[in-house]
């Protein structure tokens, strides 16, 4: 038997007011002349957060516009970008939700490999270490801080460049970054992770290194969103928490149905990451029945809208589209539903779930 030795992140700091360190932690990873690019989440435009990045010579800020998923061509734009400014960089700093860390971790592949970021979305395809890069989270919940994939929706699909040089050297924990962020949106992304933690503890895939981080991840999930009356900062620190050990749940095995065909709706409708998974999840009872049950107990406590009928009008060709997406995700399909999961998802079968949602 041959088992995966996979990488992990370089080096984390956790801890309220960590992100004030940061200075301190690039110092050493400068190289002379070489400009430091900090990605922030165009939220924090003309925020307070923006003045506490330490910025140093020929630092660069510049904003990432997540209204959409990161897409190829954003990372080509952007790399080449910082090729003709500068030639190369010393590294780069995503500061952000998921969307943003993967945009981080693409571009700093691609400023030490060839062609399009879309020729690497796949498993093991990139052949360079990228430049220097740090995962900055200021929402928790999709894990991007520790995982081994960008994920981006290229020409002719919605994957990601998964790789033992895409995780980030460094990662800042600070829980004070996720604080107040909106309701909603904290929800969808915090479901990430405890889908993530359903669906591999539940997978073919599960041994005791993911199920170890996996019920951790899964008991912080439930603390916050279930049994605490009112959200205060130790939430804040339990999720950020939780969506490590998600992640890390995740290393060493796989996701599931709900990702498989979120990565459908994604591709096609634009649909974010997080409210993708929660619309799946909520008509996953047949393979998720204690998960979903509970995620729907969540859904009614923290008074969250799930969308309902937003594949209906949906020609042939659009649900084939979905269909071909979804089913491209092997890994996910044989983690939840075993190396014969083609007999058992079968595109007729797929299309009626796409239809519910």
């Amino acid at each position: 038997m041959k088992f995966r030795n996979f990488k992990m992140i370089g080096y984390v700091i956790y801890g309220r007011g960590s992100f004030d360190q940061l200075d301190e932690i690039l110092s050493p990873n400068r190289k002379d002349g070489l400009p430091m690019i900090f990605l922030v989440d165009h939220f924090f435009k003309n925020k307070d957060l923006v003045n506490r990045i330490p910025l140093r010579g020929k630092d660069k800020v510049v904003y990432a516009d997540v209204s959409h998923e990161p897409k190829t061509g954003d990372v080509d734009s952007l790399s080449a970008q910082f090729k003709n400014e500068f030639g190369s960089i010393s590294g780069i700093v995503g500061i952000g939700g998921g969307s943003t860390m993967d945009l981080a971790k693409a571009i700093s592949l691609m400023m030490n490999n060839p062609g399009s970021s879309a020729d690497y979305q796949g498993w093991d395809l990139v052949k360079n270490p990228g430049v220097y890069k740090v995962g900055i989270p200021t929402l928790s919940g999709t894990g991007a801080e520790v995982s081994r994939t960008c994920v981006l929706t290229g020409p002719t699909r919605k994957l990601g460049m998964n790789s033992d040089f895409t995780p980030f050297d460094q990662i800042v924990l600070d829980p004070v970054l996720t604080r107040n962020p909106p309701a909603n949106q904290r929800f969808y992304t915090g479901m990430d992770c405890y889908i993530h933690c359903i669906e591999s503890l539940q997978g073919t895939y599960l041994n005791e290194f993911s199920k170890s981080y996996g019920e951790k991840a899964l008991e912080l999930c439930i603390e916050v969103f279930l049994k605490k009356e009112k959200w205060d900062e130790e939430c804040d620190d339990k999720l950020m928490m939780a969506s490590y050990a998600g992640g890390m749940s995740i290393a060493y095995s796989q996701v599931g149905v709900a990702h498989a065909v979120s990565y459908g709706l994604a591709y096609l409708l634009g649909t974010r990451h997080g409210i993708g998974n929660c619309i799946v999840m909520n008509q996953l009872g047949e393979y998720y029945p204690q998960g979903v049950s509970t995620f729907r107990k969540m859904v009614e406590k923290n008074k969250i809208d799930i969308p309902k009928g937003i594949c209906k009008g949906l020609s042939d060709e659009q649900f084939n589209t979905m269909i071909n997406v979804s089913l491209g995700m092997k890994p996910l399909w044989e983690n939840a539903l075993g190396k014969d999961w083609e007999k058992i998802m079968t595109r007729e079968k797929l299309r009626s779930l796409y239809e519910k949602l």
